[in-house]
This record gives C-alpha cells, sequence and structure tokens, in this order.
C-alpha cells in the first residue's frame, strides 16, 4: 500500500531557508558555506545537464525552443540560446525577481561543467541504457537544482522564471516548472525543433526532481536540527 504522504514533496510552493541559504541574493558578503553550496549545487546541475547531452536520446527542451528559432532566423543555436535568456530575464521585471552571485554564476559554472564532463561520460547505443542516462541526468540535475537554489544566491534566468511565476500563481514548484518546461517543448516543436525521449523526460521530470530534493532536504535538517 503506497504511503498517504509519498508524493507530499509535489505540493512543495517555496524555497526552503536552511543552514547554508544567504540573507539576501544581492548580499555582496555571502557566508562562506552558502558559496560552497552553490557551487556543488550548479556544478551537479551541469553533470546532469552532460548526462542529457551523453545520452544521446535528446536535449533539453530550451535547447529545442533555441533549434526551433534558428529556423526562421538563421541565428545560431549559441546566439538564440543567448537571446531566450536574455528575454526570460526581461520576465523577472514584473515577477520581481532579484538577481544576485547566483544567477551569473549560473551561467558560468555550469557551461564550465558541461565542457569538462561531456569526454569522460560513457555513450551508449543500447537504447535501455541510453534512456537509462538521460533519467539519471534529470535526477542529478533537480537535485543540483534545489541545492543551489535554497543557497539563496539569486537563480538562473529559467530557475528565476520559475520561483517567480510560483509566487504569483501559489502553484507547487513541481507544476509551475514541468509547465515552462513543456511549454519551451511544444513552442521550439512547432518552429522546426527536434525533439526526443530525453527532452519529455527532462520535460516532465526536472520539477518533481527539484521539489523533491527540497522537501527531503526541508525535512531531514528539520528532523536533525539541534
Amino acid at each position: 500500500m503506497i504511503p498517504r504522504n509519498m508524493f507530499e514533496f509535489l505540493k512543495v510552493k517555496s524555497v526552503p531557508r536552511l543552514f547554508w541559504s544567504a540573507a539576501h541574493p544581492l548580499t555582496m558578503q555571502p557566508n562562506m558555506i552558502s558559496i560552497i553550496m552553490l557551487i556543488i549545487g550548479l556544478t551537479l546541475f551541469g553533470l546532469g545537464e552532460a548526462l542529457l547531452i551523453a545520452s544521446g536520446v535528446g536535449v533539453s527542451p530550451w535547447t529545442v525552443l533555441a533549434q526551433g528559432i534558428t529556423n526562421i532566423t538563421s541565428w545560431s543555436v549559441g546566439f538564440a540560446t543567448f537571446v531566450v535568456s536574455a528575454i526570460v530575464l526581461l520576465t523577472w521585471l514584473p515577477l520581481r525577481q532579484i538577481p544576485g552571485i547566483g544567477t551569473v554564476s549560473n551561467i558560468v559554472i555550469i557551461a564550465l561543467v558541461i565542457d569538462l564532463s561531456m569526454p569522460y561520460l560513457p555513450r551508449f547505443d543500447l537504447l535501455s541504457l541510453q534512456i537509462t542516462t538521460a533519467v539519471a541526468g534529470v535526477i542529478v540535475t533537480g537535485i543540483g537544482g534545489g541545492i543551489y537554489l535554497i543557497a539563496h544566491l539569486g537563480p538562473g534566468p529559467r530557475d528565476g522564471l520559475m520561483t517567480g511565476l510560483q509566487r504569483v500563481t501559489h502553484l507547487p514548484i513541481a507544476s509551475v516548472r514541468s509547465g515552462i518546461e513543456i511549454s519551451a517543448v511544444g513552442v521550439g516543436w512547432l518552429l522546426g525543433g527536434v525533439a526526443g525521449i530525453g527532452t519529455l523526460l527532462f520535460a516532465l521530470g526536472i520539477g518533481p526532481c527539484v521539489a523533491a530534493t527540497m522537501y527531503v532536504l526541508q525535512r531531514w535538517f528539520k528532523n536533525n536540527a539541534g
């Protein structure tokens, strides 16, 4: 019989404040533990993204969107990604989101981790192993996302959109994030972007994975406080 609270994490509606949470995202003198956990979280996030790429069964939803934009503009995928990120950042204004060290670190650290880890990640020809790698990528990305968001040093562009929309709609984080990712895939696919099994796994799974990480960490440290 499934425990009643097994899916309680899907109801998480805010980023918890734990011992490594900074007092304010705009602080210029964050605690060392906040910085360390930010780096750990972003490193895991980048590793998860790299695993998804290495799986060979689909890129992330936002890359599908960037691919679609290149089909109607003839921009490069990199430039399209930059433009999308800039537009997402503009949506922060009405949502009253606050950037911070984590916002810049998100762009730099994740990109570095992807580039540095890709040569060492295994590639499989068997579909079952490819899907397993993609699932691992989604889970690792979700864990990293939860850890770095709790640091409260400013989210990346897309995570900031997630937390901003959650605050406005009061919907669970898992639902908001899944809705954003599915929307990105849908628009990208309509514009001619290429989606795969890994893309759908990411779109449907990243929200619940981030929410589950926050839920577990909050419960763990609350139960072990003192």
